[in-house]
């Protein structure tokens, strides 16, 4: 091939790559950065379920454990939070699309999850816990008692996952918590699945005609779901989480809310 051929064949191919490059889309930056030059963390979660979030009826402002824990972390991160509430089965379709940048709304870690979100380190833990009427004659040691029955769970939940996986138990889902505990105080279902700290603060708050039921399952670990692709902000979660540990502002939080510390495993005995 003659050498002048040769040449406009090199220029055609470096052109080519050139061009190709330049059609590539960009590699979207990570959403630490976007993030950082907003000045907000958009962050989202229910907000009907205490004490983790809920509305104070005194100040109709955001209370609970994960708005602290919420606004702690945006603080750490040099961020102003920007709460986002909508139904719990919404939350992780709208983190998905894009609607927000976090959840921060005890959402449980699980291998189902982890295939579609990041997560941070935990920083709740719980178990499982059953609700019943005041006046229930019958003992439920466990899911499996309930075949037969009605059971009221939140929509979406890990709660939900884990009645469906027991054959013969007619599950009914809620959008939120306190609809649930309305029909198990009327006697529309026979009794309610949820988190155990939850259901302490309700024995303590609440006016409905319901008691504490079996603990039943493992050890719950709820953390901050992220959009995968995003290790920096990851990675600044996680740091502000072991920084709140490490100085106790995470243990205060928690003592506030349920009189021990839940961001950490309970000491096996």
């Amino acid at each position: 091939m003659p050498i002048l051929s040769r040449r406009r064949l090199a220029l055609t191919l470096t052109l080519g790559l050139i061009g190709a490059a330049l059609a590539m889309p960009a590699a979207a930056a990570d959403l630490l950065t976007t993030v950082k030059a907003r000045g907000t963390l958009k962050i989202a979660m229910e907000g009907t379920y205490p004490p983790f979030n809920f509305k104070d009826l005194k100040t109709n402002q955001l209370a609970g454990y994960d708005v602290e824990v919420a606004t702690l972390l945006a603080a750490r991160l040099g961020l102003k939070p920007e709460f986002v509430t909508t139904e719990w089965s919404a939350i992780l379709a709208g983190l998905a699309a894009g609607k927000f940048d976090v959840a921060i709304s005890q959402v449980g870690i699980n291998p189902k999850r982890e295939q579609s979100f990041d997560f941070s380190e935990p920083y709740t833990y719980s178990n499982p816990q059953l609700i019943v009427r005041k006046n229930e004659k019958a003992s439920y040691a466990g899911l499996e008692a309930l075949k037969g029955k009605k059971l009221g769970v939140g929509q979406g939940s890990v709660y939900e996952q884990q009645a469906k996986a027991v054959p013969g138990i007619e599950v009914k889902s809620y959008p939120a918590a306190p609809e649930a505990l309305q029909d198990l105080a009327f006697g529309r279902i026979d009794a309610a699945l949820n988190d155990s700290l939850m259901v302490a603060y309700l024995l303590n708050h609440s006016k409905l005609p319901i008691q504490a039921g079996a603990r039943v399952g493992n050890v719950e670990r709820m953390g901050i779901p992220i959009r995968k692709g995003n290790p920096q902000l990851k990675a600044a979660l996680n740091k502000a989480l072991a920084e709140a540990q490490a100085d106790g502002s995470l243990k205060k939080i928690s003592l506030k809310w349920f009189g021990s510390d839940v961001s950490r495993p309970a000491a096996q005995p």
